[in-house]
C-alpha cells in the first residue's frame, strides 16, 4: 500500500505547473518503474501519457527521466500507447542530438534499439 501511495504522489507531481515538482515526480516514476510491479501500477494509473508529456519539458533532468521511464514501461501490453508515431518522432530526434545532449541521445538510442525495431 505504501508503494502505491508513493507512485500516486509522483504521478500527481507530474501534473503540477511547478517544474521542480514535475522533475521530482518524473524522477520518482523513473526510479520506481524499473520494478515491473511498479511499472504496472504506473501504467494502470494513467502514467504513460504523463511520462510522454515530459519528453517536451524544458528541464533536462525531466526529459532524461521520461526517456528512462519509457524504456522500462514499454511492454507488450502497452506498446501501442507508447510507440505512437509522434512519440517515436520525438525520441528519434533526441537520438540524433548526439552533439547537443549525449545523455538524451544515448537514452533515446537505447529505447529505439529495444522497442522500435
Amino acid at each position: 500500500m505504501r508503494s502505491l501511495l508513493n507512485l500516486e504522489l509522483f504521478l500527481d507531481c507530474i501534473t503540477e505547473p511547478n517544474e521542480k515538482l514535475v522533475e521530482f515526480g518524473m524522477g520518482g516514476v523513473c526510479n520506481s518503474c524499473v520494478d515491473p510491479a511498479n511499472a504496472a501500477v504506473i501504467t494502470q494509473c494513467g502514467g504513460i501519457p504523463l511520462v510522454v508529456q515530459c519528453l517536451s519539458s524544458p528541464v533536462r533532468n525531466t526529459v532524461n527521466y521520461a526517456l528512462g521511464a519509457l524504456y522500462y514501461l514499454c511492454n507488450k501490453s502497452n506498446r501501442e500507447e507508447i510507440l505512437k508515431p509522434e512519440v517515436i518522432d520525438v525520441i528519434e530526434r533526441y537520438a540524433e542530438a548526439q552533439t547537443v545532449n549525449v545523455s538524451f541521445s544515448n537514452l533515446a538510442k537505447a529505447f529505439l534499439d529495444k522497442h522500435a525495431c
